[in-house]
């Protein structure tokens, strides 16, 4: 499908307007150069490669965007937009340096694409070839890459062996001994990269921009309609996570049930689906629920003893914990202003673990926590009956005794959207989203963009 296409006259009904159109387009391309603008107006009409090059030079300085018709499913226009793709779609020498962090120093530097430059390039995707493997698709924005080096994963701090190396076409492959900035290329068998790290030089790391993956929003529960199924199901859900950074897999410490997450239903129905095509794995799911968080709101210090004796060793572990709230990060912060020794510090590791624990199941519903932030500032030891056991059970206890004071809240989902739509649809469309409780931040005309 695809390979070959007829090209048909433009029905009469509709050439008018399709002459029209392209007055219009030609109007907005020769404003890229004074030279065409002034040709144009007075009456010399650019050839069609001079409006080629015209149309490009606007789209790369987004002055504009070039639309095209077309259907996928009709096999109607895709030849054209694929074209378009090369003719008018910047190149990487047309777009500015990308930036990173020097991964020895911390500082900005800038990577061109350039074959001569240290080797820098970003993990984009990782996909499941039933032939091959694991391949990672990579971009190399400087340098060039050959089979056989070694290469820093300077966001893991491991290093990648680069073995085969292949250049994607569509359904078909071709293996590559070497590539160059600018290349796109599939690499087999990495162990330690996932989607988002950076692969460089080893005598100059860099680590380029990360990826940011929203958190899930819905979670449903999956097993496997036989025992057998068990460990294929763990296997497909695990390759299937390191493929999607968007959708994960836990286990509830409470049912022992799998629980998978993404971002809405549409996104978990595909998961289940290709579960069952590609890993032969069929699963009962349980019904959607959303995937709520929840947070503090009020700062609290607790003071909190551990003390268990059972004839032998006893245990023994005192803290004083001050908790706050964090809404700068959704990540648990542990902090300690001990002074005098009066926790050693070999315990407070302990103190951090017990009360990480319990983010995992918050004590308003049972949904994970967020933006908490402990301090430990004060405690006791026993030179005999402590131990960081002790002082993970304290931690853990004077989280749970400081709850009730910290003003825990249930925290829903919220989602940034824009929407795009003709002006005659607008009050239908605020409407539609002030009835699912929808808040409007704004509105702006567009004008064709």
């Amino acid at each position: 499908l695809g390979a070959a296409w007829d090209i048909v006259e433009i029905p009469d009904d509709l050439k008018a307007r399709a002459e029209e159109y392209r007055e219009k387009m030609i109007e907005a391309a020769v404003e890229m150069d004074e030279t065409a603008l002034e040709n144009y107006l007075e009456g010399k009409m650019p050839s069609n490669d001079e409006i080629r090059a015209l149309i490009r030079k606007g789209t790369i300085a987004v002055k504009f965007y070039p639309m095209f018709c077309g259907s996928a499913f009709k096999n109607k226009g895709v030849q054209p937009l694929l074209d378009a793709v090369v003719e008018y779609l910047p190149s990487p020498a047309d777009v500015p340096a990308i930036k990173g962090v020097d991964a020895k120093t911390d500082a900005e530097i800038e990577r061109h694409a350039d074959d001569n430059e240290p080797l820098s390039m970003l993990a984009f995707k990782i996909m499941n070839d039933p032939f091959v493997g694991s391949l990672t698709f990579a971009r190399i924005y400087s340098g060039r890459l050959t089979k056989g080096i070694s290469v820093d994963n300077t966001v893991k701090g491991k290093k990648e062996r680069i073995g085969r190396m292949l250049q994607m076409h569509a359904n078909s492959r071709a293996d590559v001994e070497e590539a160059f900035a600018g290349d796109i290329v599939a690499l087999a068998g990495l162990k330690d990269t996932t989607t988002g790290d950076t692969l460089s030089d080893p005598l100059h790391p860099v680590i380029l921009e990360r990826m940011e993956f929203p958190d899930p929003v819905i979670q449903i529960a999956i097993e496997p309609k036989t025992k057998n199924d068990q460990e294929k199901m763990g296997l497909a859900l695990h390759r299937l996570a390191a493929e999607d950074p968007s959708f994960r897999v836990k286990t509830d410490e409470e049912s022992g049930q799998t629980i998978i997450s993404g971002m809405g239903e549409l996104h978990l129905d595909i998961i289940v689906d290709r579960m069952r095509r590609e890993f032969k794995v069929e699963a009962n799911v349980g019904a959607p629920q959303v995937a709520y968080r929840e947070t503090i709101t009020r700062k609290h210090e607790q003071d909190y003893t551990h003390k268990k004796q059972t004839g032998g060793t006893g245990q023994f572990a005192r803290v004083k914990i001050l908790f706050e709230p964090n809404p700068d990060s959704s990540e648990f912060e542990f902090d300690t202003k001990i002074v005098g020794g009066a926790v050693p510090k070999e315990y407070i590791p302990g103190v951090e673990k017990g009360i990480n624990s319990v983010m995992t199941s918050g004590p308003f519903a049972g949904f994970p926590m967020i933006g908490v932030k402990a301090t430990l500032i004060d405690g006791a030891y026993h030179d005999v009956d402590s131990s960081v056991l002790a002082f993970e059970i304290a931690g853990r206890a004077c989280f749970r005794e400081a709850a009730p004071k910290l003003g825990v809240q249930l925290l829903e989902p919220i989602m940034k959207v824009e929407v795009v739509t003709p002006e005659d649809y607008v009050g239908s469309v605020i409407g539609d989203l002030n009835g699912r409780r929808g808040q409007i931040q704004g509105q702006e005309a567009r004008g064709v963009a």
